[in-house]
């Protein structure tokens, strides 16, 4: 039986993929054709740059392209990425591609993909492509396919080939939901968690890392080494 599910899997991941990466062109290209209700906070925005940047400023289509080991830097948030756009008057959100990097140095937390599009307005960052989250204060770092961060209320959300490591624990899956405030993993889609050299699986796994304790629901199954 173990065939047919890692093809079913394949499949999922492959479909999961093409679905994230429409979601951010439609993302921006409805954000660049109407202005939000609400104006974003006013931020200065400080950019570098190294091969060439066009500003567009017709009403209603402001945008700004930035291609070349660009960085810009928004209060203590920090982008590198090789290109970057900047959608709307007031840059309400910032298209990211090619060895992108978030460094947010209040939340001592990086950010790493190959597409990222953050809506500043709603403190929300879509990742796709090797998305990656250092979580530098919990000692955790998380991997996936895509990935969708709320920076307001530090819950991860991530699909695809789901990786989250920790010292004594490793488990992976195809969707996870990582709390950090919270410091708790909740796991399905075929969940495998080594935790301290022993293993288990089950239809879903719920882990508090500050208690370090595992919770599993539906058919279990584990391998437990004696000490």
């Amino acid at each position: 039986m173990r065939p047919p599910l890692r093809r079913d899997a394949a499949g999922r991941m492959a479909s999961a993929a093409l679905l994230a990466g429409a979601f951010l062109l439609a993302s921006a290209a409805a954000f660049a054709q109407e202005e939000s209700a609400e104006e974003p906070e006013k931020t200065t925005i400080t950019i570098k740059a190294f091969d060439s940047m066009e500003v567009f400023g017709a009403k209603g289509q402001e945008r700004t392209v930035i291609a070349g080991a660009v960085e810009i830097v928004l209060d203590d948030t920090t982008i590198r990425a090789e290109r970057i756009e900047l959608f709307g008057k007031d840059y309400g959100l910032i298209l990211c591609q090619g060895a992108v990097r978030v460094i947010e140095e209040d939340e001592n937390i990086e950010i790493g993909s190959e597409h990222l599009l953050f809506d500043r307005e709603r403190s929300v960052l879509r990742i796709q492509g090797s998305a990656l989250l250092i979580d530098r204060d919990n000692e955790v770092v998380v991997k996936g396919g895509f990935m969708e961060y709320h920076q307001d209320s530090g819950e991860a959300t991530v699909q695809i080939g789901v990786r989250i490591l920790k010292p004594d624990l490793v488990s992976r899956s195809e969707f996870a939901r990582y709390r950090r405030d919270e410091n708790t993993v909740d796991l399905s889609g075929l969940p495998v968690v080594t935790y301290r050299g022993d293993e288990y699986r089950a239809m879903r796994v719920f882990i508090d890392l500050d208690r370090e304790t595992v919770r599993m629901e539906g058919e279990i199954h584990g391998t437990i080494t004696e000490s």
